[in-house]
């Protein structure tokens, strides 16, 4: 099934790209939001070199759509590489007061050396960023414990950048989701198709939902324990094998849709992303060196 690549920058997002550069210098802390489901694919290439040397928060958000296994896989991979993960699931509010603590402690921190320079403390100033529907207004209304931002389960809601108050330590400013200008790894491209977090504009549905039949068949062949029953087979009574993706949607379009591959691709992806098939994540942790492994599987005991 060939179709154009999968591109998506629209013009809010390129000017509050400008103007959150131009924030980020007055900042102290980034809060970094990625996709529990796709935490690699949903790292901007350019974070680092837009933060520098300020402190930064990495959150996973959408913890409840992996099993645990995967989570703790992800904390050993990441720690390996110094890094300290933060689940969430921003809006059943799982996670969130780990993730306050952490902004806290970072605070503490910056007040300590502006005490050490003889300067006043004052409220520390950080930014949530992320790609477009990773959960980032979420989260700052969790933190809040207020919708004090407008949040929906959908790429390009936040359209402007904003300043809240969480308490008398803590402002954070709400960007908007940031993307590459282009998305060069196609790979990366269809796991935000799948997850929501591009706008529907930017791909046809038919062939992204073939393209999640085929990784999810891919997940299982990786990973066959991660899951008591076939999601697929259990929610649509088909079975993957010898299916291919193109194949199933086709197949499932004339069990229930009269032959109806878009109404057929569109069940898949929402069932997908609302969690009806239960959690399934769709990129697991690379190899890592197995020394730092074991000691960190002993950190963990």
């Amino acid at each position: 099934m060939t179709s154009p690549p999968i591109q998506w920058y629209p013009g809010h997002i390129a000017k509050a790209e400008r103007a959150l550069q131009e924030q980020l210098k007055k900042v102290d802390v980034v809060l970094e939001v990625r996709d529990a489901r796709i935490p690699l694919a949903t790292c901007h290439p350019q974070v680092s070199q837009w933060i520098g040397s300020k402190e930064r928060v990495l959150i996973l958000n959408r913890v409840d759509m992996i099993p645990q296994i995967v989570q703790q896989d992800w904390t050993k991979w990441f720690r390996a590489a110094g890094e300290q993960p933060y689940f969430t699931d921003a809006h059943g509010g799982q996670g969130i007061s780990g993730v306050a603590q952490a902004a806290r402690q970072v605070g503490a921190k910056i007040n300590q050396r502006r005490h050490d320079r003889g300067m006043l403390p004052r409220p520390v100033r950080a930014v949530v960023i992320g790609f477009p529907n990773v959960g980032k207004s979420a989260l700052i209304n969790r933190l809040l414990k207020r919708r004090v931002v407008e949040s929906a389960r959908r790429a390009g809601v936040t359209r402007q950048l904003k300043w809240v108050r969480i308490s008398d330590e803590l402002e954070l400013l709400d960007a908007p989701g940031v993307l590459p200008s282009r998305l060069n790894d196609q790979d990366a491209a269809l796991k935000l198709a799948f997850c929501d977090d591009i706008g529907q504009a930017a791909y046809d549905n038919q062939r992204v939902a073939a393209a999640l039949v085929d990784r999810i068949k891919q997940i299982l062949h990786q990973s066959p324990n991660l899951f008591a029953e076939e999601p697929l087979r259990d929610r649509y009574t088909l079975a993957l094998q010898p299916r291919t993706g193109e194949s199933f949607v086709a197949d499932l379009a004339e069990a229930r849709y009269q032959g109806d591959k878009e109404r057929a691709a569109n069940q898949i992806l929402n069932d997908f992303r609302k969690g009806i098939l239960g959690a399934i994540p769709l990129e697991l942790p690379p190899a890592i060196d197995s020394t730092a492994l074991n000691s960190l599987t002993t950190g963990l005991d």
